[in-house]
């Protein structure tokens, strides 16, 4: 169960949110073989200014930035990781998010470190 945060601008929400959403959660799907069931998002809004990155950072045009993170198990190698990396992008290209304009990260942790509503006995 990946835990998503997304911080992009206001009016990128606004338009394609839902989108987003959708093309992430499959990405995390079919990269990681996740459950479908396995949803877990929170989406951080933006006005104009409020994020702060450098344009040409890692030689990319970025004229926005929309900031996935993705907090997990450590359970998934490097390449599996990297699939879930082009799926993200690839799925997001297709409804207009250029991929100069993404940085997504990868923050693990182990099962002890979850609860998500039940107890553990």
């Amino acid at each position: 169960m990946p835990l998503v945060q997304v911080d992009l601008e206001r009016s990128l929400a606004e338009r394609l949110g839902e989108q987003i959403s959708d093309g992430i959660h499959q990405a995390l799907v079919d990269a990681l073989g996740m459950d479908p069931a396995d949803k877990f998002q929170i989406f951080r809004t933006h006005a104009p200014g409020e994020i702060v990155f450098d344009p040409t950072y890692n030689g990319v045009d970025r004229r926005s930035l929309v900031s996935i993170q993705v907090q997990m198990v450590h359970m998934y190698d490097v390449t599996t990781k990297w699939a879930m990396f082009d799926q993200i992008a690839k799925r997001l290209e297709e409804i207009g998010v250029r991929n100069d304009d993404l940085l997504i990260s990868v923050v693990e942790n182990g099962f002890e470190d979850w609860y998500a509503g039940k107890s553990r006995s």
